[in-house]
């Protein structure tokens, strides 16, 4: 794993916050990043349809089996969640808890300003940044102009992947798949509302 800028200010500001929430594009290092410098937390991805599943259709035996101190990743695919770790996080002197990622940044800012505000810190994590990227030591490898065209993914670089196959890739699956599904919400809303 890349070192990265932000990682000193996440292992001092996640104690501090009853919930520590991580959001950035997909492929950005997320997951990576909160499960390295939170290793004694419990990790569960919600990408996963058993954890999913269960997190959907009974939350409480969802957070019975897995407790706290955990790792939520993509925790906006089951948004409900965030209702009950607002419980869990108002009862006194609980800090440090919860450490959330997502992708879908709107979706999962619109359900953490409703059930989490004042009770998580928020922070961005984007692709590689030039800085990074020199500490890849890719960037002799690499002009400013080709890292401009890889987007700065951490997946290029740890795997060495031609670029822009993989760009290609990535923003095929994100229209397929994530502008689907906001499409399909924002369809869902209309229908609730006439």
């Amino acid at each position: 794993m890349y070192k990265r800028d932000i990682s000193q200010y996440l292992q001092n500001i996640g104690p501090k916050y009853p919930v520590l929430t991580v959001i950035g594009p997909r492929q950005s290092g997320k997951s990576t990043l909160v499960r390295e410098l939170f290793k004694d937390y419990r990790y569960i991805s919600l990408e996963t349809p058993d954890d999913r599943l269960l997190a959907q259709e009974d939350p409480r035996k969802f957070f019975e089996r897995y407790s706290h101190k955990l790792i939520i990743d993509e925790v906006q695919r089951v948004p409900q969640l965030l209702s009950y770790i607002q419980t869990f996080v108002d009862e006194p002197g609980f800090s440090g808890q919860f450490v959330l990622t997502g992708s879908h940044q709107l979706l999962l800012m619109e359900k953490i300003t409703q059930s989490l505000a004042g009770r998580t810190v928020i922070v961005k994590l984007l692709p590689f940044s030039s800085h990074e990227l020199k500490q890849t030591g890719e960037s002799e490898h690499v002009s400013l102009d080709e890292a401009m065209h890889t987007g700065g993914y951490p997946r290029i670089f740890d795997k060495h992947l031609p670029a822009q196959q993989w760009l290609a890739q990535y923003y095929q699956t994100y229209v397929e798949r994530d502008v689907r599904e906001l499409i399909q919400i924002e369809q869902l809303g209309r229908v609730n509302t006439n």
